[in-house]
């Protein structure tokens, strides 16, 4: 649709959603598709409802019911403690209905085919965990921030693993990838283009003469900035030219977005 819509066949993305998930997704388009490998590290805000008593094959309630459980002696104090007890760095097993590919195939399309196949525990961050009640019975609304790799419909299953039942998510909404949240977010029919240099809010900004643009536009190295890097170069009219790093103490180039000088 955004292909259409600006005309354009380069766009990439930094993360998908899941298909019944809503939210923030970060879309670079031509050129700055290169920029997206820069921001698929970031920390991710979620909110989500979580049903206790009731597994899924997919962890969420897209999936066929695999499990029920009578967990109606469940409080929420109890849940909050779980939700505690899966807070800081932990390990996740990625769900069969993941994008992590194995022998070269995606989970989500072994899964379809009816094949499961075991999956290697990875440490992941949950950098907060907050329970509230919501108005159903063993039903809770959960706020979480997290590394990116992580899960939240394993976090939903884990939750009732740890309270000795079962569980699965739904209304999954994703509110934030790193500095970028929903008060800048609009529909893909209205969303608006920004500057490539918005792209990299957390990366220090270095503006070069027109010497160095030249340098950087033939991919060469320089001479290592202030702080330990990435740089966002910038001209001096104040477009993005490329995103360097430090290596063996020199700036290197990691993306060069200028066009070369011959």
């Amino acid at each position: 649709m955004l292909r259409k819509r600006l005309g354009e066949k380069r766009i990439g993305h930094a993360g998908t959603l899941d298909p019944d998930a809503t939210g923030v997704l970060l879309v670079g388009v031509g050129y700055v598709t290169r920029l997206m490998k820069l921001l698929s590290g970031l920390d991710k805000r979620y909110t989500a409802e979580v049903v206790l008593g009731v597994t899924t094959s997919t962890l969420d309630d897209s999936g066929e019911v695999t499990g029920r459980f009578d967990m109606a002696h469940v409080s929420l104090d109890d849940v909050r403690a779980a939700a505690r007890s899966l807070t800081g760095s932990i390990m996740q097993v990625p769900p069969m209905v993941s994008a992590l590919k194995v022998d070269g195939k995606r989970l989500h399309e072994l899964a379809r085919e009816g094949v499961e196949v075991e999956r290697q525990a990875r440490p992941v961050t949950v950098h907060h965990f907050t329970v509230e009640p919501t108005s159903e019975e063993l039903v809770f609304l959960v706020d979480v921030s997290v590394s990116s790799g992580t899960y939240v419909r394993s976090l939903a299953a884990d939750l009732g693993t740890a309270l000795g039942g079962g569980a699965h998510l739904r209304k999954l909404r994703r509110h934030s990838i790193g500095p970028f949240d929903e008060s800048e977010s609009a529909p893909i029919d209205s969303a608006q283009l920004l500057p490539a240099i918005e792209a990299l809010r957390l990366v220090q900004k270095i503006s070069v003469d027109d010497e160095t643009a030249r340098l950087v536009a033939n991919g060469r190295r320089l001479p290592k900035f202030e702080g330990e890097g990435p740089w966002a170069l910038v001209n001096q009219r104040g477009a993005l030219i490329g995103v360097y790093e430090l290596v063996d103490g020199e700036a290197v180039p990691e993306v060069v977005l200028a066009e070369p000088v011959l």
